[in-house]
């Protein structure tokens, strides 16, 4: 199992992976800030809170 975390970390670090992880990031902040993803976050955050125990 360590050694697939390694290679996956190998990955990362190479160029084509460092360009990958900029294009994940750069499609995931214009989701977050699309009006209906933020809206579909939200409701399952509700949800979420509302089944959690209060402390």
């Amino acid at each position: 199992m360590a050694e697939l975390f390694n290679k996956i970390a190998q990955a990362a670090r190479s160029p084509k992976g460092q360009q990958v992880l900029r294009q994940a990031s750069a499609k995931a902040q214009q989701m977050a800030k699309d009006p209906a993803t933020r809206a579909k976050i939200d409701g399952v955050r509700a949800k979420v809170a509302k089944r959690r125990p209060q402390r």
